[in-house]
């Protein structure tokens, strides 16, 4: 008759019965150190898979806010915004004042002022925005019908970062901003049967001027458009 295995295990010799009987306590020991061990691994493992989410997850919320705080701190500053104004800037220092007629015409028309700040003019205005080429006068004034400020500066003597300064002073609608090669200053505002000619970017009364004449109540057209019509050469 075969011996079982656990009769295999057992001596009759009661020094070598307890050899046996230690091995066996020992392998199970063994084994359960190794499940344990391999236990503690996979603990370890899913500590360190967390620990990485963790971080791949803080670090993409803190390239999100840092995203945030750039598009906040970078953006570009918003168009200032103006009143209507009532066209009475008599009072500022260098403001000239016309009396103009409100004529449509076709062709050139010849002007009293350079640039023109009203008078006959084109039956298609000038889209407001900015330009990058000389615009032409015509189609200019008639924007100007309409209660928009278009501000001109000579080429020669302005360009650049002045341009942008003069840019970041106007509204988002209702100012032509253009080159004018040839004009006796480096920089005019114009409105309807009003004009002032300054020196720099930076002179305060670019401020007053659009506070009295930006979309004027007491020009010919207040409630046209200045959009829907002509894109003028250059027109950014």
């Amino acid at each position: 008759m075969t011996p079982t295995p656990a009769e295999k295990r057992k001596s009759g010799n009661p020094a070598t019965q307890a050899d046996i009987n230690l091995t066996v306590k020992q392998q199970r020991e063994q084994k359960r150190q190794e499940k344990l061990a391999e236990y503690q691994r996979q603990l370890a493992k899913r500590r360190r898979s967390k620990l990485v989410w963790w971080i791949v997850g803080s670090t993409a919320g803190l390239a999100i806010v840092a995203l945030i705080v750039a598009s906040i701190v970078f953006a570009p500053a918003p168009a200032p915004t103006y009143e209507r104004g009532d066209g009475d800037g008599a009072s500022i220092e260098g403001v000239e004042t016309f009396s103009h007629t409100t004529t449509h015409v076709e062709g050139a028309v010849e002007y009293e002022q350079t640039p023109p700040a009203g008078g006959e003019h084109n039956a298609v205005w000038l889209n407001c925005g900015v330009y990058a080429e000389q615009v032409p006068n015509e189609n200019a004034v008639h924007s100007l019908e309409h209660g928009a400020v278009w501000v001109t500066y000579n080429p020669d003597e302005v360009s650049g970062e002045e341009v942008a300064e003069l840019e970041a002073q106007l509204p988002s609608t209702y100012t032509i901003l253009s080159p004018y090669p040839g004009m006796d200053t480096p920089i005019a505002l114009s409105a309807w049967n009003a004009q002032l000619k300054i020196d720099s970017a930076d002179d305060e009364r670019i401020g007053q001027f659009l506070t009295s004449y930006w979309r004027a109540t007491s020009v010919p057209e207040p409630n046209a458009a200045c959009t829907g019509a002509l894109d003028g050469p250059g027109k950014q």
